[in-house]
Protein backbone atom coordinates (compact mmCIF):
# COMPACT_ATOMS: atom_id res chain seq x y z
CA UNK A 1 0.00 0.00 0.00
CA UNK A 2 1.13 3.59 -1.14
CA UNK A 3 2.61 6.22 1.90
CA UNK A 4 0.16 8.69 1.30
CA UNK A 5 -3.47 6.04 1.06
CA UNK A 6 -2.21 4.13 4.14
CA UNK A 7 -1.72 7.47 5.91
CA UNK A 8 -5.11 9.18 4.79
CA UNK A 9 -6.84 5.71 5.54
CA UNK A 10 -4.56 5.14 9.43
CA UNK A 11 -6.09 9.01 9.83
CA UNK A 12 -9.74 8.00 8.89
CA UNK A 13 -9.59 5.08 11.61
CA UNK A 14 -7.97 7.67 14.11
CA UNK A 15 -11.04 10.52 13.76
CA UNK A 16 -13.84 7.88 13.47
CA UNK A 17 -12.27 6.42 16.95
CA UNK A 18 -12.03 10.35 18.15
CA UNK A 19 -15.34 11.24 16.61
CA UNK A 20 -17.52 8.29 18.88
CA UNK A 21 -15.33 9.42 22.30
CA UNK A 22 -15.83 12.68 22.13
CA UNK A 23 -19.30 13.43 20.59
CA UNK A 24 -22.82 13.54 22.63
CA UNK A 25 -25.02 12.49 19.88
CA UNK A 26 -26.31 8.91 18.83
CA UNK A 27 -26.23 9.47 15.45
CA UNK A 28 -22.16 11.05 15.18
CA UNK A 29 -21.39 7.92 18.14
CA UNK A 30 -22.74 5.72 14.73
CA UNK A 31 -20.86 7.31 11.77
CA UNK A 32 -17.64 7.26 13.80
CA UNK A 33 -17.85 3.03 14.11
CA UNK A 34 -19.32 3.20 10.70
CA UNK A 35 -15.84 5.62 9.54
CA UNK A 36 -13.77 3.49 11.42
CA UNK A 37 -15.16 0.34 10.39
CA UNK A 38 -14.75 1.13 6.39
CA UNK A 39 -11.25 2.04 6.98
CA UNK A 40 -10.11 -0.54 8.93
CA UNK A 41 -10.92 -3.37 5.94
CA UNK A 42 -7.88 -2.03 3.84
CA UNK A 43 -5.56 -2.22 6.75
CA UNK A 44 -6.19 -5.47 7.28
CA UNK A 45 -6.06 -6.53 3.86
CA UNK A 46 -2.68 -4.67 3.31
CA UNK A 47 -0.72 -7.85 2.27
CA UNK A 48 -3.21 -9.31 0.07
CA UNK A 49 -4.17 -13.55 0.23
CA UNK A 50 -6.98 -14.99 0.38
CA UNK A 51 -6.65 -15.44 4.50
CA UNK A 52 -6.61 -11.29 4.62
CA UNK A 53 -9.86 -11.74 2.50
CA UNK A 54 -11.49 -14.04 4.55
CA UNK A 55 -10.74 -12.69 7.39
CA UNK A 56 -11.62 -8.71 6.36
CA UNK A 57 -14.87 -10.00 5.12
CA UNK A 58 -15.69 -11.58 8.67
CA UNK A 59 -14.78 -9.03 10.25
CA UNK A 60 -17.00 -6.82 8.27
CA UNK A 61 -20.23 -8.72 8.86
CA UNK A 62 -19.75 -9.14 12.38
CA UNK A 63 -19.55 -5.41 12.45
CA UNK A 64 -22.25 -4.51 10.44
CA UNK A 65 -24.41 -6.89 11.97
CA UNK A 66 -23.08 -5.49 15.85
CA UNK A 67 -23.80 -0.95 13.81
CA UNK A 68 -27.26 -2.59 12.75
CA UNK A 69 -27.95 -3.67 16.42
CA UNK A 70 -26.72 -0.68 17.92
CA UNK A 71 -28.65 1.88 15.43
CA UNK A 72 -31.65 -0.41 16.49
CA UNK A 73 -31.31 0.36 20.02
CA UNK A 74 -30.14 4.19 18.85
CA UNK A 75 -33.75 3.90 17.64
CA UNK A 76 -35.50 2.60 20.54
CA UNK A 77 -34.01 5.14 22.72
CA UNK A 78 -34.97 7.52 20.60
CA UNK A 79 -38.66 7.00 20.35
CA UNK A 80 -39.17 6.29 24.21
CA UNK A 81 -37.26 9.18 25.44
CA UNK A 82 -37.81 11.89 22.11
CA UNK A 83 -33.81 12.88 22.21
CA UNK A 84 -30.55 11.67 20.17
CA UNK A 85 -28.51 13.26 23.32
CA UNK A 86 -25.62 10.08 24.90
CA UNK A 87 -27.23 10.40 28.37
CA UNK A 88 -27.22 8.44 31.91
CA UNK A 89 -30.96 7.54 31.26
CA UNK A 90 -31.33 4.71 28.76
CA UNK A 91 -34.49 2.78 27.98
CA UNK A 92 -33.62 -1.00 29.41
CA UNK A 93 -34.53 -2.41 26.08
CA UNK A 94 -32.09 -0.10 24.23
CA UNK A 95 -29.71 -0.46 27.42
CA UNK A 96 -29.59 -4.27 26.41
CA UNK A 97 -29.74 -4.05 22.72
CA UNK A 98 -26.64 -1.80 22.56
CA UNK A 99 -24.57 -3.32 25.09
CA UNK A 100 -24.92 -6.66 23.13
CA UNK A 101 -23.69 -4.73 19.80
CA UNK A 102 -20.84 -3.06 21.72
CA UNK A 103 -20.10 -7.16 22.76
CA UNK A 104 -19.82 -7.61 19.32
CA UNK A 105 -18.16 -5.06 18.41
CA UNK A 106 -15.26 -5.82 21.20
CA UNK A 107 -15.43 -9.64 20.69
CA UNK A 108 -16.72 -11.04 24.13
CA UNK A 109 -18.15 -14.05 25.07
CA UNK A 110 -20.72 -15.59 23.64
CA UNK A 111 -20.05 -13.41 20.39
CA UNK A 112 -16.68 -14.03 20.68
CA UNK A 113 -15.67 -16.50 17.05
CA UNK A 114 -14.65 -13.74 15.05
CA UNK A 115 -11.57 -12.75 17.07
CA UNK A 116 -9.23 -15.57 16.83
CA UNK A 117 -10.36 -16.20 12.98
CA UNK A 118 -9.46 -12.82 12.39
CA UNK A 119 -6.37 -11.92 14.17
CA UNK A 120 -4.92 -15.51 12.64
CA UNK A 121 -5.85 -14.13 8.77
CA UNK A 122 -4.04 -10.96 8.87
CA UNK A 123 -0.64 -9.68 9.42
CA UNK A 124 0.74 -9.15 12.62
CA UNK A 125 0.83 -4.89 11.98
CA UNK A 126 -3.11 -4.88 11.36
CA UNK A 127 -3.24 -7.21 14.51
CA UNK A 128 -1.64 -4.93 16.63
CA UNK A 129 -4.19 -2.20 15.92
CA UNK A 130 -7.61 -4.80 16.18
CA UNK A 131 -6.28 -5.78 19.05
CA UNK A 132 -5.61 -2.46 20.53
CA UNK A 133 -7.09 0.53 19.26
CA UNK A 134 -9.78 -0.84 17.62
CA UNK A 135 -10.92 -1.87 21.55
CA UNK A 136 -11.39 1.84 22.81
CA UNK A 137 -14.36 3.52 20.50
CA UNK A 138 -16.92 0.37 22.37
CA UNK A 139 -15.44 0.74 25.75
CA UNK A 140 -15.41 4.50 25.54
CA UNK A 141 -19.42 4.13 24.33
CA UNK A 142 -20.10 0.90 27.41
CA UNK A 143 -18.12 3.57 30.09
CA UNK A 144 -20.63 6.30 29.37
CA UNK A 145 -24.22 3.83 29.70
CA UNK A 146 -22.19 1.57 32.42
CA UNK A 147 -25.06 3.26 34.90
CA UNK A 148 -28.33 1.81 32.96
CA UNK A 149 -26.93 -1.17 31.72
CA UNK A 150 -28.26 -4.78 33.38
CA UNK A 151 -25.64 -5.91 35.63
CA UNK A 152 -26.55 -9.41 35.19
CA UNK A 153 -25.90 -9.46 31.38
CA UNK A 154 -22.51 -7.44 31.92
CA UNK A 155 -21.41 -10.22 34.52
CA UNK A 156 -22.09 -13.03 32.90
CA UNK A 157 -20.86 -11.91 29.36
CA UNK A 158 -17.62 -11.17 31.41
CA UNK A 159 -17.39 -14.27 33.22
CA UNK A 160 -17.98 -16.46 30.15
CA UNK A 161 -15.13 -13.98 28.14
CA UNK A 162 -12.58 -14.87 30.91
CA UNK A 163 -13.07 -18.36 30.85
CA UNK A 164 -13.35 -19.07 26.98
CA UNK A 165 -10.16 -16.95 26.63
CA UNK A 166 -8.48 -19.28 29.20
CA UNK A 167 -10.02 -22.64 27.49
CA UNK A 168 -9.46 -21.18 23.65
CA UNK A 169 -5.92 -20.69 24.13
CA UNK A 170 -4.66 -23.76 26.09
CA UNK A 171 -4.39 -25.64 22.86
CA UNK A 172 -3.14 -22.74 20.43
CA UNK A 173 0.30 -23.40 18.79
CA UNK A 174 -0.23 -19.80 16.62
CA UNK A 175 0.64 -16.70 18.64
CA UNK A 176 -1.73 -14.55 16.37
CA UNK A 177 -4.52 -16.80 18.09
CA UNK A 178 -3.34 -16.92 21.90
CA UNK A 179 -2.78 -13.27 21.63
CA UNK A 180 -6.75 -12.90 20.71
CA UNK A 181 -7.85 -15.33 23.41
CA UNK A 182 -5.86 -13.42 25.54
CA UNK A 183 -7.49 -10.18 24.14
CA UNK A 184 -10.70 -11.80 24.75
CA UNK A 185 -9.77 -12.65 28.68
CA UNK A 186 -9.12 -9.25 29.41
CA UNK A 187 -12.24 -7.99 27.95
CA UNK A 188 -13.95 -10.20 30.40
CA UNK A 189 -11.62 -8.77 32.94
CA UNK A 190 -12.59 -5.01 32.01
CA UNK A 191 -16.13 -5.77 31.65
CA UNK A 192 -16.41 -7.36 35.09
CA UNK A 193 -15.33 -4.05 36.61
CA UNK A 194 -17.85 -1.62 34.63
CA UNK A 195 -20.30 -2.14 36.85
CA UNK A 196 -18.66 -0.79 39.50
CA UNK A 197 -15.44 1.45 39.09
CA UNK A 198 -15.64 2.10 35.36
CA UNK A 199 -12.31 4.19 35.66
CA UNK A 200 -10.78 0.96 36.86
CA UNK A 201 -11.45 -0.28 33.35
CA UNK A 202 -9.58 2.44 31.26
CA UNK A 203 -6.41 1.62 33.97
CA UNK A 204 -7.22 -1.99 33.11
CA UNK A 205 -7.74 -1.05 29.40
CA UNK A 206 -4.20 1.34 29.42
CA UNK A 207 -1.80 -1.37 30.62
CA UNK A 208 -3.71 -4.19 28.52
CA UNK A 209 -2.72 -1.90 25.71
CA UNK A 210 0.73 -1.38 26.47
CA UNK A 211 1.23 -4.61 26.57
CA UNK A 212 0.18 -6.07 23.79
CA UNK A 213 1.47 -3.33 21.67
CA UNK A 214 5.17 -4.60 23.58
CA UNK A 215 3.90 -8.49 23.02
CA UNK A 216 3.14 -7.39 18.93
CA UNK A 217 6.39 -5.06 18.63
CA UNK A 218 8.84 -7.85 19.60
CA UNK A 219 6.77 -10.60 17.39
CA UNK A 220 6.95 -8.23 14.41
CA UNK A 221 10.76 -7.63 15.45
CA UNK A 222 11.17 -11.21 15.19
CA UNK A 223 8.62 -11.99 12.55
CA UNK A 224 7.41 -15.19 14.27
CA UNK A 225 3.90 -16.35 13.94
CA UNK A 226 4.22 -19.61 15.80
CA UNK A 227 5.76 -21.27 18.88
CA UNK A 228 8.10 -22.86 16.94
CA UNK A 229 9.68 -19.92 15.25
CA UNK A 230 9.49 -18.46 18.73
CA UNK A 231 11.55 -21.46 20.31
CA UNK A 232 14.33 -20.40 17.81
CA UNK A 233 14.99 -16.38 18.93
CA UNK A 234 17.39 -18.08 21.55
CA UNK A 235 19.71 -18.20 18.92
CA UNK A 236 19.08 -14.87 16.56
CA UNK A 237 18.10 -12.13 19.52
CA UNK A 238 18.73 -13.82 23.39
CA UNK A 239 17.86 -10.78 24.85
CA UNK A 240 14.36 -10.60 23.51
CA UNK A 241 14.18 -14.44 24.85
CA UNK A 242 14.00 -12.77 28.52
CA UNK A 243 11.94 -10.37 27.60
CA UNK A 244 9.17 -12.04 25.97
CA UNK A 245 9.37 -14.46 29.44
CA UNK A 246 8.87 -10.75 31.41
CA UNK A 247 6.07 -9.84 28.84
CA UNK A 248 4.39 -12.87 29.20
CA UNK A 249 4.52 -13.21 33.06
CA UNK A 250 3.17 -9.52 33.09
CA UNK A 251 -0.05 -10.13 30.68
CA UNK A 252 -0.47 -13.40 33.22
CA UNK A 253 -0.49 -10.99 35.61
CA UNK A 254 2.20 -12.02 37.79
CA UNK A 255 3.05 -10.34 41.09
CA UNK A 256 5.79 -7.73 40.75
CA UNK A 257 5.34 -7.14 36.92
CA UNK A 258 2.72 -4.34 35.27
CA UNK A 259 0.19 -7.14 34.44
CA UNK A 260 -0.62 -7.34 38.34
CA UNK A 261 -1.86 -3.95 38.72
CA UNK A 262 -5.16 -4.00 37.18
CA UNK A 263 -6.00 -7.82 38.41
CA UNK A 264 -5.15 -6.47 41.83
CA UNK A 265 -7.45 -3.58 41.76
CA UNK A 266 -10.08 -5.18 40.26
CA UNK A 267 -9.89 -7.98 42.99
CA UNK A 268 -10.20 -5.25 45.55
CA UNK A 269 -13.22 -3.31 44.16
CA UNK A 270 -15.53 -6.65 43.36
CA UNK A 271 -14.70 -7.61 47.34
CA UNK A 272 -15.57 -4.05 48.34
CA UNK A 273 -18.92 -4.70 46.71
CA UNK A 274 -19.08 -7.32 48.46
CA UNK A 275 -18.78 -10.20 45.87
CA UNK A 276 -16.90 -12.89 47.06
CA UNK A 277 -17.77 -15.92 43.78
CA UNK A 278 -16.71 -13.44 40.88
CA UNK A 279 -13.26 -12.44 41.92
CA UNK A 280 -12.50 -15.66 43.13
CA UNK A 281 -14.04 -17.26 39.52
CA UNK A 282 -12.06 -14.50 37.58
CA UNK A 283 -8.69 -15.65 39.67
CA UNK A 284 -9.37 -18.58 39.21
CA UNK A 285 -9.45 -19.16 35.52
CA UNK A 286 -6.78 -16.19 34.94
CA UNK A 287 -4.70 -19.24 35.42
CA UNK A 288 -5.47 -20.46 32.73
CA UNK A 289 -4.36 -17.96 30.86
CA UNK A 290 -1.19 -18.14 33.16
CA UNK A 291 -0.43 -21.56 32.00
CA UNK A 292 -0.81 -20.88 28.15
CA UNK A 293 1.79 -17.74 28.69
CA UNK A 294 3.60 -20.01 30.48
CA UNK A 295 4.04 -22.33 28.14
CA UNK A 296 5.43 -19.95 25.28
CA UNK A 297 7.67 -19.04 28.09
CA UNK A 298 8.83 -22.48 28.17
CA UNK A 299 9.57 -23.00 24.83
CA UNK A 300 11.41 -19.69 24.21
CA UNK A 301 13.53 -18.57 27.40
CA UNK A 302 13.84 -22.13 29.62
CA UNK A 303 14.52 -24.39 26.68
CA UNK A 304 17.11 -24.06 24.25
CA UNK A 305 16.19 -25.82 21.11
CA UNK A 306 18.43 -27.95 19.17
CA UNK A 307 19.91 -26.06 16.41
CA UNK A 308 21.91 -26.96 13.17
CA UNK A 309 25.36 -25.00 12.08
CA UNK A 310 23.28 -23.05 9.55
CA UNK A 311 21.03 -21.35 12.49
CA UNK A 312 24.10 -19.87 13.53
CA UNK A 313 24.66 -17.73 10.86
CA UNK A 314 21.49 -16.05 12.22
CA UNK A 315 23.90 -14.00 14.25
CA UNK A 316 25.77 -12.37 10.98
CA UNK A 317 23.23 -10.61 9.90
CA UNK A 318 21.82 -7.24 11.86
CA UNK A 319 18.00 -6.86 12.31
CA UNK A 320 17.09 -4.03 10.21
CA UNK A 321 13.19 -3.10 12.03
CA UNK A 322 13.35 -0.39 13.43
CA UNK A 323 10.85 -0.85 16.78
CA UNK A 324 10.80 2.70 17.97
CA UNK A 325 9.83 3.24 21.97
CA UNK A 326 10.46 -0.36 22.23
CA UNK A 327 12.65 0.16 24.96
CA UNK A 328 10.17 2.29 27.26
CA UNK A 329 7.12 0.28 26.53
CA UNK A 330 8.94 -2.90 27.93
CA UNK A 331 10.25 -0.76 30.70
CA UNK A 332 6.40 0.20 31.06
CA UNK A 333 4.91 -3.43 30.56
CA UNK A 334 6.93 -5.10 33.47
CA UNK A 335 7.66 -2.47 36.17
CA UNK A 336 4.94 -0.36 36.73
CA UNK A 337 3.71 -1.60 39.79
CA UNK A 338 5.61 0.72 42.27
CA UNK A 339 3.63 3.73 40.86
CA UNK A 340 0.48 1.85 42.37
CA UNK A 341 -0.30 3.87 45.18
CA UNK A 342 -0.63 7.18 42.90
CA UNK A 343 -3.97 5.39 41.50
CA UNK A 344 -5.50 6.72 44.96
CA UNK A 345 -6.39 9.99 42.58
CA UNK A 346 -8.92 7.68 40.67
CA UNK A 347 -11.29 7.48 43.97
Amino acid sequence: MKPPILTIIMLTVISGTMIVMTTSHWLMVWIGFEMNLLAIIPILMKKYNPRAMEAATKYFLTQATASMLLMMGIIINLLHSGQWTVSKDLNPMASIMMTTALAVKLGLAPFHFWVPEVTQGISLSSGLILLTWQKIAPLSILYQISPTINPNLLLAMAIMSVMIGGWGGLNQTQLRKIMAYSSIAHMGWMTAIMMYSPTMMILNLTIYIIMTLTTFMLLMYNSTTTTLSLSQTWNKTPLITSLILLLMMSLGGLPPLSGFIPKWMIIQELTKNEMIMMPTLLAMTALLNLYFYMRLTYTTALTMFPSNNCMKMKWRFKCTKKMIFLPPLIVMSTMLLPLTPMLSVLD
